[in-house]
């Protein structure tokens, strides 16, 4: 009877193990399930940018191209606070980091892999990088396309319609204020006078009564393509056309002294 007392006992110890072990394992595999679905629900959250990239490029292009030269010209520097200020731009630094290697090859500057075009190397930026963009309140260049006329270097944009007098005052408000921001006129000669830029440049033609086109101030100077093909070849045949010039006069002395000696010759003939 002791024995078989001893064998129940055992017995018993050994299911209540099982059952504890059993039970640890199942609460482990709970914590690790729930662990893996928000490893997976995290890694599924996407980084949200409610700004366009495609605006935002057009934005920094007009910047870049009827701003830049004029402020470099007057040796200034914008300030942290503008909103032009290229450390205000969210995609400065993926932009800064895309390689143009050849027409139909864009490589990213992060990862260095290949792309045929632009817009597949901005969708792995997207993908791929969007931990590298500075969401932040006011950083968003797109916002001020109305003030930067930015339909005007987006290819894909449809030419504009009626205008209309609310959306032109709004610009051109924006427009001011960027000016106010960026170029306060009272503190110096040069804010001053790129203020006074700015407005002509950028805020004058937001009107619907006829006012001066946009970029009046005109922008970057460009090379022309054409002449500097011209200006090449014609270095290059230069130094041809002169050797051509010089051939040409030693055989018209050369046939001049033999016409010559056939003269010379035909009057010896006759005076003998």
């Amino acid at each position: 009877m002791a024995a078989e007392g001893v064998v129940r006992i055992y017995s018993l110890a050994v299911i209540l193990f099982s059952l504890v072990l059993h039970g640890g394992a199942a609460n482990q595999g709970f914590h690790q399930d729930a662990g893996a679905r928000t490893l997976l629900q995290d890694s599924s959250h996407k980084h949200e940018v409610h700004c366009s990239r495609e605006r935002s490029q057009a934005a920094w292009k007009v910047i870049e191209e009827y701003l830049v030269p004029f402020v470099e010209k007057q040796q200034f520097q914008l300030p942290k606070k503008c909103r032009l200020n290229p450390q205000n731009d969210m995609f400065r630094e993926q932009e800064e980091h895309k390689i143009h290697v050849d027409l139909n090859d864009w490589k990213c500057g992060f990862c260095k892999k290949s792309f045929r075009a632009e817009k597949f190397l901005d969708k792995h930026f997207d993908n791929r990088h969007s931990n590298l963009i500075g969401d932040n309140q006011g950083r968003c260049l797109a916002d001020l396309c109305g003030a930067l006329h930015c339909d005007l270097v987006i290819e894909s944009k449809k030419p504009k319609g009626k205008c209309n007098p609310a959306a032109a005052a709004r610009n051109r408000h924006l427009c001011e204020s960027l000016a106010d921001s960026c170029f306060p006129a009272s503190q110096g000669l040069k804010e001053s006078r790129l203020h006074e830029f700015f407005l002509h440049q950028f805020c004058d033609a937001h009107t619907c009564s006829g006012g001066p086109k946009p970029f009046s101030k005109g922008g970057k100077k460009r090379t022309n393509v054409f002449w500097l093909a011209c200006s090449i070849l014609i270095i290059l045949l230069l130094p041809l056309f002169y050797l051509l010039v010089y051939f040409h006069r030693r055989e018209m002395k050369t046939d001049i002294k033999f016409f010559k000696r056939i003269a010379k010759a035909g009057r010896n003939k006759k005076a003998s």
